[in-house]
């Protein structure tokens, strides 16, 4: 492809963005060019249109093929359990401080179809600790929302997901906190009967509580570094002190706005700590 070629595109990919913004609220145009570009192109070729600009027609002018488009354009690859080590360092560090702790609050930002907040909750609940704690769910995408909040999953993904669970030091038979319906599994509604589900925007919208425990894991990798800072600053400002910061095995406080603001609780897991 030629470099004016490759201009136009970016021309095309930045008018996209725009429109989306200003016509929907969804800003996407400080996310990492590279993974965004293969989103939209996998949308264009998806929708039959014959480019990005007939692609920003169509969403301007379709709800339900911004539907669609948010979905490509959203990260919405999850597990429960995922990174069992994760959840086996958050238990050892987690846990006993939450217990100093007469209430708790915790964010799960970009929880996505609700895979990391059921295993959150169970973590908890195996610790005697669920009934003190409210767990924020958010995402940008409501239609990965609901499907979060009504506790349904593949039953193919149950012997994954309950490998997972055993690995991260789950010590009862996994499927006690489900029952199987078919080709699906309804998860105890229970475990999330202290978990608010809403809608939020990590790019644009602000702090709305302050956090015992924030996860954003696998996130912020498909963000530019300005936009990863004007997170790492929302999530510093909405932890409590000594509140512990959860991210994904890619990402890392370190070269961020806030590195010398947290301590780290265990680096290899990616967990930190706010000092100050």
């Amino acid at each position: 492809m030629t470099s004016e070629r490759l201009e136009l595109e970016r021309i095309e990919v930045e008018l996209l963005l725009e429109g989306v913004y200003r016509h929907y609220g969804f800003d996407f145009r400080q996310y990492a060019y590279g993974s965004l570009r293969r989103r939209v192109w996998r949308r264009v070729t998806a929708e039959k249109v014959a480019s990005i600009s007939g692609l920003q027609e169509l969403v301007l002018h379709a709800p339900d093929a911004m539907d669609r488009l948010l979905v490509d354009l959203s990260v919405n690859v999850t597990a429960m359990f995922r990174d069992p080590a994760f959840f086996s360092s958050l238990r050892s560090h987690l846990v006993p401080m939450l217990r100093t702790y007469p209430f708790v609050r915790i964010w799960n930002a970009g929880c996505s179809t609700g895979e990391e907040t059921f295993s959150l909750a169970i973590l908890l609940n195996e610790a005697g600790l669920l009934d003190r704690v409210r767990i924020y769910a958010t995402d940008i995408n409501e239609g990965v929302l609901q499907r979060a909040k009504s506790g349904q999953f593949p039953i193919d993904r149950m012997r994954e997901f309950t490998e997972n669970y055993l690995a991260a030091g789950g010590d009862r038979a996994f499927s006690e906190y489900y029952v199987a319906t078919g080709d699906t599994v309804q998860f105890c509604p229970a475990l999330v009967q202290n978990v608010v589900f809403a809608q939020h925007n990590l790019v644009t919208d602000h702090s709305f509580n302050e956090f015992h425990l924030i996860l954003c894991r696998n996130v912020m990798i498909y963000f530019s570094q300005q936009l990863q800072d004007r997170v790492h600053r929302l999530f510093y400002e909405s932890l409590a002190p000594l509140g512990l910061l959860g991210v994904g095995m890619k990402e890392s406080i370190k070269f961020t706005v806030h590195q010398d603001d947290y301590e780290e609780v265990d680096e290899r897991r990616k967990i930190y700590r706010k000092v100050r």
